[in-house]
């Protein structure tokens, strides 16, 4: 079974109204080793979340009773599990607004299932081995981040950031003055660079905006034009 750094199963809930692709990703993802909850609809699945306690959790836009949308919107404002959304091949607007509510990843219908299971396994071992084994805490001018506990301190307050916004602060802050191409952040911190380099664009303007005094004049993530992004 596929296990965390105690032990234990990792817990996945499905969310998503075909019989079909239930079928198919529970079967996949079962023989991988994670434990999966399936549901059909965001009424479910919101409630499955607070009594199943995932890991991670796959979630369809398109869903009866509550769209994905909004149960993403829901899950983020009590939780930082990780969320991998299932959106529609040419509906750019639904992954745009999926990354925005917090998503850690999406991918595109209709999908290769070692894809999707290859995404899960990547997001698995960063949840379950904290960065920077070798030091404990990253500090600069006001910003902590303590790796073990996965917390960010912003002078004096905690923050809240979700698990691929810390793996992108950690993979910046671990080099600071090194540019990182947008590429090489998909591959560090999603597993792959086979995606969309906006990706990268969304998730460290909602880190600005926790991170930074003035996200529009950061003083820890910079853009290198044309390139990247650079901590300093």
């Amino acid at each position: 079974m596929a296990q965390g750094v105690q032990g234990a199963t990792r817990r996945i809930l499905l969310v998503d109204d075909e019989p079909s692709i239930q079928k198919m990703l529970v079967h996949a993802l079962e023989r991988e080793g994670f434990a999966v909850h399936a549901v059909g609809d965001g009424e479910a699945a919101l409630e499955a979340f607070s009594s199943y306690e995932p890991h991670l959790m796959i979630l369809d836009i398109m869903l009866p009773k509550i769209d994905g949308t909004e149960v993403c919107r829901r899950i983020r404002s009590q939780s930082e599990v990780p969320i991998i959304m299932l959106t529609a091949k040419d509906d750019e607007i639904d992954r745009v607004v999926g990354l925005e509510l917090g998503a850690d990843d999406y991918v595109t219908k209709p999908f290769a299932v070692r894809e999707l299971v290859a995404r899960v396994r990547a997001i698995m071992r960063r949840v379950s081995v904290p960065a920077g084994k070798s030091q404990e805490e990253l500090s600069y001018d006001g910003l902590r981040i303590h790796l073990p506990s996965r917390r960010v301190n912003v002078a004096g307050n905690d923050v809240d950031l979700t698990y691929t916004e810390f793996e992108l602060l950690v993979t910046l802050a671990s080099s600071p003055g090194r540019v990182f191409s947008r590429s090489t952040l998909l591959t560090r911190v999603w597993g792959d660079e086979f995606r969309d380099e906006r990706t990268v664009d969304v998730h460290i303007r909602h880190l600005r905006e926790k991170i930074e005094r003035d996200p529009r004049n950061p003083e820890f993530i910079h853009t290198a034009r044309g390139v990247g992004y650079v901590f300093r």
